[in-house]
């Protein structure tokens, strides 16, 4: 609690802050039918009160029928205020493709339309091998439950288009040995789509991009396999490749630079496809480009880190979709001399089963030797981080009124 207050006396005060933030299980509850989420309105106006020093970063997307848009429309019981009153959340998405302002307004630098072409495609693609796999591990079931399955499976998003484990994962209840056959079927079948790209021409446009996960290998990201204890991954995209949430670190601050001095770092064409890949490089950037005067103190929040040791040895496999943006935020504060701060919210309380902080403290999620360290753990999950974010809002909106 010390802690928190200190922080956000910090935050309220600061001259310059940022805002970059996950949103499934940090502001909304972890679901397993993604068509029932739920954002608190209250919480959609205290992201206005915070202005440009807010911005979303997830692997969601902002349009679309499963979009976080119509989620706001439903919070607000409208289809025209979001837009009229700027309402919508800005930021990127589908992990750093999908950019909007708050007034719902798209744009997607970076992507082809062959790219485009192909992603429409892929909901097609998985049906037939979905109804195959299925039939495979489940033969009991029939046509109509399968179909029922694969309406909530098969997620048909523009740029991100998914395969979702948790209504297969119902079938199975406590079963870890049927849930990994269905992890590593669909993870194998997600890579024929791959080599299917590949044949037609778009070589190095995709990737797969595992939630949670245990990092990269080889360039590829690691499944979390299931185990009695923990569920592992849930889902699975096909990813632009370059779509990574650090490099969507370096487009939203090229943002905000630009909203609050006119000039964008960077440049003003900058988008995924032209960030540099590795760490060390996006750093220096920034370190170029970058006066110390203009970087604002970057909060990172987010729900999806991992942590796992590695066959009993001293190493450990650490991943999960948000730990590459906030070890990077982290890792940038300390080159500028800022103290950045990272945001852990506990997401194990929704529909979908997670490590809980509250269970087993830190297993699964972090470890003594990992370099990311959260400032403030919000235990009691999305409920508990947005009444912060709500009084936080307030506190600074009159700070800055002064």
């Amino acid at each position: 609690m010390a802690s928190n207050l200190k922080v956000q006396k910090q935050l309220i005060h600061s001259k310059n802050i940022l805002f970059i933030q996950d949103i499934d299980g940090v502001c909304i509850p972890l679901v397993k039918d993604p068509m029932t989420r739920k954002l608190e309105s209250k919480y959609i106006y205290a992201v206005k009160e915070f202005a440009e020093e807010f911005f979303v970063l997830t692997c969601g997307e902002h349009e679309g029928p499963r979009g976080v848009n119509r989620i706001i429309e439903r919070s607000l019981g409208c289809t025209t205020e979001p837009k009229k009153k700027e309402l919508y959340l800005r930021g990127l998405a589908a992990c750093g493709v999908e950019y909007q302002d708050n007034d719902g307004e798209i744009s997607f630098e970076g992507v082809s339309e062959k790219e485009l072409d192909f992603l429409s495609k892929v909901p097609s693609l998985i049906r037939p091998k979905f109804n195959l796999i299925v039939k495979n591990i489940f033969p009991e079931l029939d046509q109509e439950n399968i179909n029922f399955h694969a309406a909530k499976s098969i997620c048909q998003t523009r740029f991100s288009p998914t395969i979702n484990f948790n209504s297969l994962f119902e079938l199975v209840k406590k079963d870890s040995d049927k849930r990994k056959h269905i992890q590593i079927s669909f993870e194998k079948m997600m890579n024929e789509i791959i080599y299917k790209a590949e044949n037609e021409g778009l070589k190095n446009s995709f990737f797969l991009h595992i939630s949670p996960n245990l990092g990269n290998e080889n360039d590829r990201e690691i499944i979390k396999l299931s185990t009695k204890t923990d569920i592992g991954s849930t889902d699975i995209q096909l990813l632009i490749k370059g779509a990574v949430k650090d490099s969507g670190v370096l487009f939203l601050l090229n943002k905000f630079i630009e909203i609050k001095t006119g000039k964008a770092p960077f440049g003003s064409n900058f988008n995924f496809r032209n960030s540099p890949k590795s760490v060390r490089e996006k750093i220096d950037l920034c370190k170029r480009s970058i006066h110390k005067s203009d970087m604002p103190l970057i909060i990172g929040v987010g729900d999806t880190v991992t942590s796992k040791k590695n066959n009993g040895q001293k190493s450990y496999l650490r991943g999960g979709s948000d730990r590459s943006f906030l070890e990077f935020i982290q890792l940038l504060g300390n080159e500028f001399g800022i103290n950045n701060k990272i945001i852990f919210v506990d997401s194990s309380s929704g529909e979908v089963e997670r490590p809980s902080i509250k269970k087993t403290g830190l297993i699964g999620i972090s470890d003594i030797y990992d370099k990311l360290k959260f400032d403030i753990v919000f235990k009691n999950g999305p409920k508990e981080y947005i009444s912060w974010f709500i009084e936080l809002a307030k506190k600074r909106s009159n700070f800055k009124k002064k």
